[in-house]
């Protein structure tokens, strides 16, 4: 396991256990070509290497197709064509980050998962404004750790009117 697995690992045993410091805004860092995102930490279900996956007909390119997690079929999103950047070539370095948005669960091809993140809520700073104003709604928030800017994403925003195939909704854990 790599040290960011078994931090995460970590990380989500502290929170069910009611430890660690609940001030802090936790995230899974990852990084697309040469960018760095995050998302919250609460949302991540499951981090895997890259598998094939389904094709289904008729899809945006950013959808790579569905995969088989333990009998539940989870749509695939390439973020990095999403994000305009093209199709990624994916291999066996890259990283699907299985998250729960809506109460389903979705996969997020990505380049690598880079860190677990702690940070003061004060510390994630405002989207600039841009002039186009496109897609600018998915992003939450950006935060600057060792001099690298992480863009953090807004899931619920970045998948809202993305018609996700009829699956099984997320059972809820009792605490």
């Amino acid at each position: 396991m790599s040290d960011v697995h078994q931090k995460y690992e970590d990380t989500l045993s502290a929170i069910n256990n009611g430890s660690g410091d609940h001030h802090l805004k936790q995230f899974v860092s990852f990084r697309i070509g040469t960018e760095d995102y995050a998302v919250d930490i609460l949302a991540v279900r499951e981090i895997k290497g890259w598998t094939r996956t389904t094709v289904l007909p008729n899809q945006p390119d950013y959808v790579r197709g569905v995969l088989n997690l333990r009998g539940a079929i989870v749509p695939v999103f390439d973020l990095g064509c999403r994000f305009g950047q093209g199709a990624t070539e994916a291999t066996q370095k890259h990283v699907v980050i299985i998250v729960s948005v809506a109460d389903r669960l979705i996969g997020l091809l990505v380049d690598q998962v880079s860190d677990i993140l702690s940070v003061q809520p004060d510390a994630v700073g405002p989207v600039p404004e841009m002039e186009s104003g496109r897609n600018q709604a998915y992003l939450e928030g950006i935060i600057t750790v060792n001099e690298t800017m992480v863009v953090l994403l807004s899931l619920d925003t970045l998948f809202d009117n993305i018609v996700l195939p009829d699956m099984k909704p997320v059972e809820k854990t009792a605490a």
